[in-house]
C-alpha cells in the first residue's frame, strides 16, 4: 500500500486496514519504526469523513513538535493546540493536546461533537506512578464508538493489555506488533582501556584485563599495575571497531598508564570523533549535561577542534543572532553557552530556559549541533534521532532513590540511534569505568535479551475525579466505571485463577477423603490453609479496587467535602446521594495540588494575600528547587511562607497524601521568585538575584506556567461566589502572561 508517496511496511499497511474496518488498534514497535505513519494516516481519513481527531501526548514537547507536524502536513487552519501552556485554535479539527486535557474534558462531561478518534502517543504511559491513572481514565471515559490508536513501545504482557482495552473499548482491538526497526541497532561498550567493543569482545576484553591485574598484584578501580597503551583510539577499521592495541602487549606512553582508569566523557569523544557524530550523550542530572557540555567545548577549543565547516559556523551564528533579536533573546544566552554552540556542542534538559531550548532542538533538527549532552527526556517521543547514542550511565533518579533504567526506558533512549536513509546502523555506547563492567554487563544484557517489564496499572482515582464522578453519576454508575480499569480488570483474572485453583485443591481433597464441614486431619491441615487463603484472596480481588474508592469516600465524608442529606430544604443530593459541601465545591475546580489548595481557600489564605505573594505561594505548591540554590529575598517572606506551610503540614492535607498516595509538594524558597514575576520583574534580572550550580531559568518558567493553570484553577474557584476576587486573580493573569511564558488563549 502507498501512503504520501511511499510504500508501507507490512505492519503499518496491516494497522491502517484495521483501521478501515473501524476497529481500535494497537501498535507496539520499537523507537523510529515509524508508528507515527500510523497515526498520522488515521488523522487524514478522519478529517477526510468530516469529523474530529485528537491527538494526545505524554508531554508538551512531544505535543509541541507534532503540533509542528500537523500544520505543515495540513495546513495551519486545521490544526489546534492545546496543552495549558498554549491554547491555539482549540475548534480546529484537528487538536493536538496533552492527556491530562482530554481525560479532564471527558471526565466533566464536556460535549466533544464529531470527535472521530483519538490518537494515544505513549500508550504503555498507564504505567506510571504519577501520571499512569490519566491515560486509563481516558480510555474508560472515551464514548465507545470513537476509535483509539495507541502507540507503544512492546511490552511483555501485551495480550493481556490488548484483552483490557478490548473489554473496555467494548469492540474489536487489533494488535500490531514488529520487532524489526528500519535502522538495526549495535550495541557496544566504551572502556578507557578497551576503546569501543561490542558485549561480547568486552567480556573477553575483561577476562584478560582482570587477569593481568592479579598477576601483577594490583587492585580494580585504579590498580598499580602498568596498563596497555591506549593509543589513538579509532573508531573505523577494527572487528573492536576502535578498541585499543592488544591488552597483552606493552611500550611506550601505555607503561605510565594505570589500570582502572576513569573513561570519561572526553574520552567517549575521542572514540566517536569524526566518524561517528552526531551523538546524543545521555546523563543523569541537569548539572551533569552543563558541565560536560561545558568541558568538552574547553577541550576542542584548547586543542583546535572544529566540528562545523564555515557555512554550518555560519547558519549557527545566523540563528544565534536571530535569538538575540528577539524580546528577552539576548539575556536568555550568554556569551560562553553562544560559544558552546559555534563549536557544534550544546546540552539539553527540562531546566534549561525555553528559548535555549528551542533554539537547540531547531540546531539540532538542521544538523548543526553534533554533540548534545541531555537528560533522558529528550527521547520521550520526540523526533530526533543521532548517528549514535551514549549512555553514562544505565540508571535514573526514580524521586526516592537510583534504580537501573527500565528496559522500556534503554531501549526508547537507545532507539534514537539510526537515522533512517542515512544511516545502515544506529550505534548505542555504553560507557563504563572496566572494574564496573561485570555489573554493567549482566544489565546489558538483559536488556539485549528483550526483557522488557510488564505494563502495570496504576489506576488510582485523584479526590477531583471522585468528586466529578460523584456530582455526575449514580453510586452503580461509578462502580462501574472504576471497574473497567486494567487495575480492576488485572484483579479480575488473578481471582479467577486463584478461584480455579481453589476448585482443583477441592476436587484433591475430597478424592483424600476430606470435604468441607469435616474435621480436618493433620496431614490435610496445610492444604486446607492453603484452600482458605486461596479463596479470602479472590473475594478480595474481586472488590479491591471499588474499596479503594469508598476509602477515598469516606476521607470526603470525615472531612466534610461532602455528607449525607439531612431534609434540610434547599439541599440538592447528586445522583449518587451525596451532598456536596464547600470543599468539594471548591474541589471540583481543582484539577492538581487538591487538597492543599482547597485547604488554602478553606483557611483564608488565598483570599488575604497580595497577588504577587499569591503567585510565589502558587509556584512553590509546583516546584522545589534543586540543591544549592540561594537568594538573598527569601527572608522577606518568611511569615508567608510559614502560614502556607501550617496548611501543608496539617492533618488534612497529610491524611490526604496517605489516602490517594500522592505527595505534596511545598517550597518555600519559590516565593519570591514568583513574587517578583508577578510584580513584573523580567527573568534576566530575577536570575542576577540567583546563585545557581546549573541553569534554573527554564525550570522557573515551568513553574510560573503551572502556577498560572494553578491560578486560573482558582478564578474559577471565586468566580461564583467572590466577583471582586476572581477579577483581581484575572489580573495576576494578564501580569505574568508574557515574555518566555506568554500564553495564546
Amino acid at each position: 500500500m502507498q501512503y504520501r508517496g511511499f510504500t508501507l511496511d507490512p505492519f503499518q499497511d496491516q494497522a491502517i486496514e484495521a483501521l478501515r474496518r473501524g476497529e481500535t488498534v494497537l501498535v507496539c514497535a520499537p523507537t523510529g519504526t515509524g508508528k507515527t505513519v500510523v497515526a498520522d494516516w488515521m488523522v487524514e481519513d478522519t478529517l477526510a469523513r468530516g469529523l474530529s481527531v485528537a491527538y494526545t501526548a505524554p508531554i508538551k514537547a512531544l505535543s509541541n513538535q507534532k503540533y509542528r507536524d500537523y500544520c505543515k502536513l495540513l495546513g495551519d487552519e486545521q490544526v489546534g493546540l492545546v496543552t495549558g501552556d498554549l491554547v491555539i485554535r482549540p475548534d480546529a479539527p484537528c487538536r493536538v493536546m496533552t492527556t491530562e486535557i482530554l481525560r479532564n474534558q471527558l471526565l466533566q462531561g464536556q460535549d466533544l461533537p464529531g470527535l472521530g478518534a483519538v490518537i494515544v502517543d505513549e500508550i504503555h504511559f498507564l504505567d506510571d506512578p504519577e501520571r499512569g491513572t490519566t491515560w486509563e481514565e481516558l480510555l474508560i471515559y472515551l464514548p465507545d464508538h470513537i476509535q483509539v490508536v495507541g502507540l507503544s513501545a512492546t511490552l511483555s504482557n501485551l495480550d493481556e493489555f490488548a484483552a483490557w482495552l478490548r473489554s473496555v473499548r467494548g469492540h474489536d482491538v487489533t494488535v500490531v506488533e514488529e520487532h524489526r526497526r528500519a535502522v538495526p541497532l549495535h550495541f557496544l561498550v566504551a572502556t578507557r582501556e578497551g576503546g569501543l567493543r561490542d558485549p561480547a569482545e568486552m567480556k573477553e576484553f575483561y577476562r584478560r584485563w582482570e587477569a593481568k591485574v592479579a598477576k601483577a598484584g594490583g587492585r580494580f578501580g585504579g590498580a598499580q599495575a602498568k596498563g596497555p597503551p591506549r593509543g589513538r583510539q579509532n573508531a573505523r577499521g577494527s572487528s573492536r571497531r576502535g578498541g585499543s592495541p592488544n591488552p597483552d602487549k606493552r611500550g611506550g606512553r601505555g607503561d605510565a598508564e594505570r589500570l582502572g582508569h576513569p573513561t570519561r566523557h572526553s574520552d567517549v569523544f575521542g572514540m566517536l570523533h569524526p566518524d561517528l557524530l552526531p551523538y546524543l550523550f545521555f546523563v543523569q542530572s541537569r548539572k551533569d549535561a552543563e558541565g560536560m557540555a561545558r568541558s568538552l567545548g574547553i577541550k576542542l577549543d584548547q586543542r583546535g577542534v572544529q566540528l562545523l565547516d564555515r557555512d554550518e559556523e555560519r547558519r549557527v551564528d545566523q540563528a544565534i543572532a536571530a535569538l538575540r533579536a528577539t524580546p528577552g533573546g539576548a539575556s536568555a544566552l550568554d556569551d560562553s553557552v553562544a560559544h558552546l554552540y559555534l563549536r557544534g556542542v550544546a546540552f539539553h534538559h527540562a531546566g534549561l530556559h525555553v528559548m535555549l531550548k528551542a533554539l537547540v532542538e531547531e540546531l539540532y533538527e538542521q544538523r548543526l549541533i553534533k554533540v548534545l549532552y541531555c537528560t533522558g527526556t529528550f527521547a520521550l517521543g520526540i523526533n530526533m534521532p543521532a548517528r549514535c547514542a551514549v549512555f553514562d550511565k544505565m540508571e535514573r533518579y526514580d524521586g526516592r532513590e537510583m534504580i537501573q533504567l527500565p528496559a522500556r526506558e534503554f531501549m526508547q533512549m537507545a532507539g534514537r540511534a539510526g537515522r533512517r536513509g542515512m544511516d545502515d546502523e544506529g550505534l548505542v555506547v555504553v560507557r563504563t569505568d572496566i572494574d564496573q563492567w561485570p555489573a554493567v554487563g549482566r544489565q546489558l544484557d538483559r536488556y539485549l535479551r528483550g526483557e522488557t517489564e510488564r505494563v502495570r496499572s496504576r489506576f488510582s482515582l485523584s479526590l477531583h475525579s471522585v468528586v466529578a464522578l460523584l456530582e455526575r453519576h449514580s453510586e452503580e454508575q461509578v462502580r462501574t466505571l472504576v471497574e473497567k480499569s486494567f487495575l480492576s480488570f488485572h484483579r479480575r483474572h488473578r481471582a479467577a485463577a486463584e478461584q480455579a485453583e481453589a476448585g482443583e485443591l477441592v476436587e484433591a481433597l475430597a478424592r483424600r477423603g476430606w470435604h468441607e464441614g469435616l474435621p480436618v486431619p493433620h496431614s490435610m491441615k496445610q492444604d486446607v490453609q492453603h484452600l482458605r487463603r486461596l479463596r479470602v484472596r479472590a473475594t478480595e480481588r474481586t472488590d479491591a479496587t471499588w474499596e479503594e474508592l469508598l476509602t477515598k469516600v469516606q476521607w470526603l465524608d470525615h472531612w466534610g467535602y461532602i455528607r449525607r442529606p439531612t431534609g434540610e430544604q434547599g439541599e440538592a443530593p447528586t445522583p449518587s446521594g451525596w451532598v456536596l459541601g464547600a470543599g468539594a465545591n471548591i474541589l471540583k475546580e481543582v484539577q492538581f495540588c487538591e487538597v492543599f489548595l482547597t485547604e488554602l481557600v478553606l483557611e483564608g489564605v488565598v483570599g488575604e494575600v497580595p497577588m504577587p505573594e499569591l503567585f510565589g505561594i502558587l509556584c512553590g505548591m509546583v516546584n522545589s528547587l534543586p540543591r544549592g540554590v540561594w537568594t538573598a529575598d527569601g527572608r522577606r517572606y518568611k511569615g508567608v511562607g510559614s502560614r502556607v506551610g501550617r496548611v501543608r503540614f496539617g492533618d488534612a492535607v497529610t491524611s490526604s497524601e496517605q489516602v490517594t498516595g500522592q505527595e505534596v509538594t511545598w517550597d518555600p524558597e519559590m516565593i519570591p521568585f514568583g513574587a517578583w514575576w508577578a510584580e513584573g520583574r523580567p527573568l534576566g534580572e530575577i536570575m542576577a538575584q540567583v546563585q545557581a550550580p546549573t541553569d534554573i531559568s527554564g525550570e522557573l518558567v515551568s513553574a510560573f506556567r503551572r502556577a498560572r493553570d494553578l491560578a486560573q484553577q482558582l478564578r474559577n474557584v471565586y468566580r461564583a461566589h467572590d466577583p471582586g476576587r476572581a477579577e483581581l486573580i484575572t489580573e495576576l493573569l494578564r501580569a505574568t502572561r508574557r515574555d518566555e511564558v506568554e500564553v495564546v488563549d
